[in-house]
């Protein structure tokens, strides 16, 4: 079992001559479907409202077989609000809530069967609830392959030296980290973005991985660096495209029966062929899902269809 613990929330897009329309959405909840689709048995711990967008929510998680045990709770579920004036131009308003007490004591006998962990994004940074989401990463360690995506908001979480000391707590409780190059460039703007990824493999992770917007994926191990080559596809929109990339390289490590605490040394000692094959996976999952619209990561299907031509 594969557990993403995270936020979910219903992105909202509203304004003058545009349709109202939402969709549910959310870093941790794209990566949990996207494992999901992948062939691999997720789970999604992470909290919504008992609202229609709640519902929406659950709907959504039970139509991508993703198991959601945790129930909803009394607070609104979170939206991000897009307001476009004529021009199309997006002012965008937050409605978060990550209060995690009320579930803090169901998450240990959750995370027993688990392999794998991935947290990331607000849910390791907006407080209260961030505390909850590293208590539970702590506890799950001894057992478990721990996965972290900083995937920063600067405009919600404003505070650089806060995120950057937030963000290293993981980092030093991860196997495998993965950021963008926008992520180290803010967390680090005083170095080059590959100093900052050499210096969080220097606290702890098997494999540090960089995504870099349209260029290809660097990863780091202790072999070494490895890079992949990106399909070239057709760009419909880039919504979702690190996520389906997060899910896709956990989906490959684990595909290697790499996952599990007493596989961690053996994941230590990967090599930079094998880490290498594993970018390539996710840069091809990534390039799918920019082929079409939103959020709507690759089936396991036809990711193998696409590596193999």
């Amino acid at each position: 079992m594969l557990t993403v613990i995270g936020e979910t929330l219903i992105d909202v897009v509203e304004g003058a001559g545009v349709k109202p329309r939402a969709h549910v959405g959310g870093s941790p909840m794209n990566v949990a479907v996207g494992l999901a689709r992948l062939g691999h048995p997720v789970q999604f711990l992470g909290r919504y409202g008992k609202d229609n967008f709640g519902q929406m929510v659950a709907g959504h998680l039970a139509d991508n077989s993703v198991l959601n045990p945790l129930p909803p709770d009394d607070a609104p579920t979170s939206t991000a609000t897009a307001w476009l004036d004529e021009s199309g131009s997006a002012t965008y308003a937050f409605e978060l809530e990550w209060d995690l007490d009320r579930m803090a004591d169901r998450l240990p006998a959750h995370l027993q069967s688990s392999t794998m962990i991935h947290t990331g994004s607000i849910a390791t940074m907006l407080q209260p609830g961030a505390s909850t989401v590293l208590t539970a990463v702590e506890h799950a360690r001894p057992t478990a392959t721990i996965s972290y995506d900083p995937n920063c908001r600067p405009t919600i979480i404003t505070d650089v030296e806060y995120a950057r000391a937030q963000a290293e707590k993981f980092v030093r409780l991860a196997d495998v980290v993965k950021a963008s190059d926008e992520d180290l460039e803010w967390l680090y703007p005083d170095r080059p973005i590959e100093e900052s990824a050499k210096a969080w493999l220097g606290m702890g992770p098997a494999i540090v991985v960089m995504t870099r917007g349209g260029d290809a994926p660097w990863g780091l191990c202790a072999s070494g660096a490895s890079t992949a080559a990106i399909p070239e596809v057709e760009v419909v929109d880039t919504v979702g495209a690190g996520d389906s990339f997060m899910s896709a390289l956990l989906a490959a490590i684990v595909d290697r029966e790499l996952d599990g605490s007493g596989r961690r040394e053996r994941l230590r000692q990967i090599g930079t062929g094998e880490l290498q094959a594993i970018l390539q996976a996710a840069a091809t999952a990534a390039a799918i899902t920019v082929s079409r619209a939103g959020a709507n990561p690759p089936s396991r299907t036809e990711l193998r269809k696409h590596l193999s031509s």
